[in-house]
Order: C-alpha cells, then structure tokens, then sequence
C-alpha cells in the first residue's frame, strides 16, 4: 500500500486521508470511509485533510475536521490539514464550485494554527489554478489569480 510505503521510506512523512469539505458528506459517514481505508490507523496515517479545490471557511472545516476526526476514533495524535487557498469569503451560496466569482485568497499557509488537531493550513490548490471555467482545468489562470488576490 503506498500509504505505508511512504512511512516505511521516510519515517517522517506526513500521510493524510480526503475527507471531503464540511458542505458535502456527514462527518460520520465520511469517518466510516476513512476508517475503512485505513486513516484510523497511526501507523499509516497522521489523519485527514478537507477543503482542497473548494471554497469552505476554514472555521466550518475546523469544526468539520474535529467531528470527522471524533467519529474516526483512533488515537488522539490524528490531525487534520486544511486547504484555505481560495476559503478567504468562504463558498458561493449557490453551490457553484468551477472558479466562482467572488472569492479571495484565505489563510496563508502555516503548520502553527494554534488549534487543537488542526495541524496545517495549506495551499494544496494553488491560487489561481483554474477548475476549468476561467482557464483550462489544472493551469494557472492569471485573471483568476488576480482576482483571488484583490
């Protein structure tokens, strides 16, 4: 499994499962995912991440993070990695996930968030990476960019 290839490798190695955004599936039913595939485990894995290519405020994911993370069981070292590249107005009230208008760069990238089993805010999504509605999916979009940024 390449899970435990990563920290047989390199003991060092942080390994975290998708746990989705706080606007998509229960906490419960996703910790039943992820338990199921093994990030209940300390061996295999340091806990879970959310909000990668979406737009939820990273309070929503804090709370998010912690009630999968409660529902996962395992040990109390499981934390959680949050993505707050484009989280800065949090997600459009419509729903719309392909480059929506409107949002803003959020927190910048730290593993000092001061909150219990939040381990990370980072930028997995780069800002200004298109999902395909401004630029072509996966490259960056300038335009986008800009506008995250203003």
């Amino acid at each position: 499994c390449i899970r435990d290839s990563l920290k047989a490798a390199n003991p060092k190695a942080r390994v975290y499962y998708d746990a989705g955004h706080s606007g998509w599936h229960a906490a419960a039913k996703q910790a039943g995912w992820l338990r199921q595939a093994g990030a209940s485990s300390a061996a295999s894995s340091d806990g879970v991440f959310s909000n990668v290519s979406n737009f939820h405020r990273t309070a929503d994911e804090i709370a998010y993070d912690r009630q999968v993370l409660a529902a996962l069981g395992g040990p109390s070292s499981l934390g959680a990695v949050i993505d707050t590249s484009r989280n800065g107005n949090g997600a459009p009230a419509d729903g719309e996930w392909c480059d929506p208008s409107g949002r803003k760069i959020g927190r910048t990238p730290t593993l000092n968030t001061g909150e219990s089993r939040i381990d990370g805010y980072l930028w997995v999504k780069l800002p200004g990476e298109s999902d395909g509605c401004k630029g072509t999916p996966g490259t960056f979009t300038p335009s986008y960019a800009y506008e995250l940024a203003r």
